[in-house]
C-alpha cells in the first residue's frame, strides 16, 4: 500500500467533481507497472459512481524495488 500522487484536470477540482472526501476510490492503474509513465492520464472511479479523468504525478519512472528486496532476502 502506499500513496498514489495524483492531480485533477485543468478547471477541474473536488467542488466541480463534487466530491464529499468521503467517497471510496478505485485507481485504474496499468497491471504491467513498466507501463507506468510520469504525467500519465488515469481514470478514477468512486464508490458512488462517478469517474473522473486524473494525471499521475510520478515525476520519475517507476521502480518497482521490492521484488528485488524480497528476491536477495529468500537467496539469503
Amino acid at each position: 500500500m502506499g500513496i498514489i500522487p495524483l492531480c485533477y484536470q485543468p478547471g477541474e477540482d473536488a467542488e466541480t467533481l463534487e466530491l464529499t472526501g468521503r467517497e471510496r476510490y478505485t485507481i485504474d492503474l496499468p497491471n504491467d507497472i513498466r507501463e507506468i509513465k510520469p504525467g500519465q492520464d488515469i481514470m478514477v472511479k468512486t464508490d458512488n459512481g462517478k469517474s473522473f479523468k486524473c494525471t499521475l504525478r510520478f515525476d520519475t519512472e517507476v521502480i518497482r524495488y521490492t521484488d528485488t528486496v524480497v528476491e536477495k532476502q529468500v537467496n539469503n
